[in-house]
């Protein structure tokens, strides 16, 4: 890989296995051009084990910042000198800042960009409400602390297996405050009214993937975190009688903006970004 050698173009990439399909390089280079500024950015395909190694020759090449995708957000947070509250809530980060004589910084910037698109996109007032996220992984990991943040009433991890759920509210219930509304539940023994329903599974809603009640979803909102073809859940939803059914693809422009701004303290305009890339789907 060639280091960039002009003192003012930063270099920026991301890194994930796979991660042909990312169109962060669009999303960054479109953010820059805002601001009349030159920067590279490149995708890298890093073999597992690689991690460490590749981010060590990236930033001793002269990297300015990174995305890390699946499956390298546990790597990225393990990687980190420091760590923000949400990737260590987490334990996963998908933004690395480097900065030469100081500490490489990690972040988590998933759980931002889902509010910021619910709020600012949508006009969806989380505060009083009954949320419910569908899954137990690391995407409803990365966004569990910001929506909480926002005062729901209740706020519901529903995954098939119980004791994953389980596990995954135990871990945050530790950096919450006594009393938090955080609760868990199998699909099959959901029960009640939920307000915003969020899909965080990583195949979305076909088969038998996630068994839930259509009545579930019913006059909700609903937000699938795939986009595009991938947001199964979100069409799904929409069938059953959702209030709106959205997909994640304005979550993806927000993690990315909150990325450049704690990279370069410039905050890009979002929504032409979005409207790009909704009409290359």
């Amino acid at each position: 890989m060639t280091a960039i050698s002009a003192d003012n173009i930063e270099r920026y990439a991301v890194v994930g296995n796979p991660v042909a399909h990312s169109r962060s390089p669009q999303i960054h280079q479109a953010f820059a051009q805002q601001f009349a500024a030159q920067i590279t950015y490149e995708k890298v395909l890093v073999e597992p084990g690689q991690f460490a190694a590749f981010v060590d020759q990236f930033a001793a090449q002269g990297g300015a910042g990174m995305n890390v995708t699946v499956p390298f957000k546990a790597d990225a947070f393990a990687y980190a000198d420091e760590t923000d509250e949400l990737a260590t809530a987490a334990q996963a980060v998908n933004t690395l800042v480097f900065r030469e004589g100081h500490p490489v910084l990690g972040y988590n910037t998933d759980g931002i960009g889902l509010c910021n698109d619910l709020q600012q996109r949508y006009a969806v007032e989380v505060r009083g409400i009954n949320v419910l996220i569908l899954g137990a992984g690391g995407a409803a990991s990365g966004v569990l602390q910001p929506l909480l943040a926002l005062s729901p009433n209740k706020l519901v991890v529903a995954n098939r297996t119980l004791s994953k759920a389980q596990e995954l509210v135990q871990h945050h219930l530790q950096f919450l405050p006594a009393g938090a509304p955080l609760a868990c539940s199998r699909f099959e023994q959901l029960q009640g009214n939920f307000d915003l329903v969020i899909n965080a599974t990583s195949t979305g809603l076909s088969g038998d993937t996630v068994r839930i009640a259509p009545a579930i979803v019913e006059h909700a909102f609903c937000y699938d975190m795939s986009y595009g073809p991938a947001a199964l859940f979100c069409r799904w939803a929409q069938q059953q009688g959702a209030a709106q059914s959205v997909d994640g693809l304005g979550m993806l422009v927000e993690q990315a903006a909150q990325s450049f701004f704690l990279w370069r303290n410039q905050r890009p305009q979002t929504e032409p970004v979005v409207k790009m890339l909704r009409a290359s789907l």
